[in-house]
């Protein structure tokens, strides 16, 4: 079912209650029992979940908006996006004419159980059949803190350099799909595309490595496939 009309919500975590979780054990515990229930509530109302990491600048918003861009027509869709303060990606993605979640963590370094929580019950669900969630531009904290997503995409970019990868293997270990994007811009940032993909399948070499340019659309429709097959 196509989206009937924006709706855009504006989620603020307060300084006091960024984590105002009731803790039990530990922090990462209470995380993963909230993302279970939220695994629940999004698989009681039939609703994919994708969790979209990555560094800041590596196009995430870009690609949430072009793949929102292919998809709204057919079914509904939302997207949350985490962002430190700003509602920019937020305000860019509304213009889809799409629900959109804006959880501004202040300062949080990643999205939390908790929040997404918070952001399911300010939306409707009845008509959605995937939510795009945008997590803090960081390639590090996101990884350990799952959200009850179905799956999760790693995106990385050509103009982070060579060693992206490298650096960071525990966000790819625990993804379903990673995307390499701006592979337009590989030639100029001296930069081996197939050098990105060979570093993503040695440490997990079933896992879905997609080349796209959101410029060009390059690989978008493959995105798009993937994503539906989850």
């Amino acid at each position: 079912m196509a989206n009937e009309g924006a709706v855009q919500v504006m989620l603020e975590a307060s300084p006091d209650e960024i984590y105002d979780i009731e803790l039990e054990h530990s922090l990462l515990e209470a995380n993963a029992k909230l993302a279970v229930e939220n695994r629940a509530l999004l698989d009681k109302n039939g609703i994919t979940a994708i969790d979209f990491m990555g560094a800041i600048g590596s196009g995430k918003t870009t690609l949430i908006t072009k793949l929102v861009e292919r998809l709204k027509d057919k079914f509904g869709v939302a997207v949350f996006n985490g962002d430190a303060t700003t509602s920019n990606d937020a305000d860019a993605i509304a213009k889809q004419n799409v629900p959109v979640v804006q959880i501004a963590t202040i300062n949080g370094c990643h999205l939390d159980a908790n929040l997404v929580g918070k952001g399911l019950k300010r939306i409707e669900l009845e008509n959605l059949k995937m939510i795009f969630i945008e997590n803090i531009g960081n390639l590090i904290c996101p990884a350990e803190f799952p959200l009850g997503s179905k799956a999760r995409v790693v995106v990385v970019s050509v103009t982070e350099g060579p060693w992206m990868v490298r650096k960071h293997p525990h966000m790819f270990l625990g993804s379903q799909v990673v995307v390499i994007n701006k592979i337009d811009l590989a030639e100029a940032m001296e930069v081996s595309v197939d050098q990105l993909i060979a570093d993503v399948h040695s440490l997990k070499p079933d896992i879905k490595v997609i080349p796209t340019s959101c410029k060009r659309g390059t690989g978008l429709d493959e995105v798009v496939d993937a994503l539906l097959a989850i």
